[in-house]
């Protein structure tokens, strides 16, 4: 489902692709299984100008956003990270159809490593 979550069909939850960790049943978010650390957005986009001189800084205000950070709670792999409004619960993102990705998959065998695509270099003819 993603690079580090996958969902085990014929369980149906959702596991932690580096540790194997089960977070949770695959009908529900697996945000519920995870580990939440709610980091002030000052944290991460630092003032620009002095916040001693100026209200508005060009650093997120933690009154209007947050910043929600999910880990595995096994191995502590950061698996997603949240925009959100304080108050607010954390966005569903991924609802998955179990019926349609069990047809999908019953003529497939398990992909066991993650998916890479081709690398792209210097040299290869993009100009940017």
């Amino acid at each position: 489902m993603t690079e580090y979550l996958r969902i085990d069909l014929d369980k149906e939850q959702w596991e932690c692709r580096v540790c194997n960790h089960v977070v949770g049943p695959a009908t529900r978010s697996y945000k519920e299984g995870m580990l939440v650390h709610n980091r002030d957005p000052r944290e991460i986009h630092p003032p620009i100008i002095d916040p001693e001189k100026y209200r508005f800084t060009f650093s997120p205000d933690p009154e209007w956003v947050r910043i929600l950070e999910y880990y595995c709670p096994c191995c502590g792999t950061q698996v997603e990270t949240e925009y959100a409004i304080p108050g607010h619960p954390p966005l569903h993102d991924m609802q998955p159809d179990l019926p349609a990705l069990k047809a999908q998959w019953a003529t497939r065998e398990e992909v066991k490593e993650a998916v890479v695509g081709p690398a792209v270099t210097a040299g290869d003819g993009h100009g940017h």
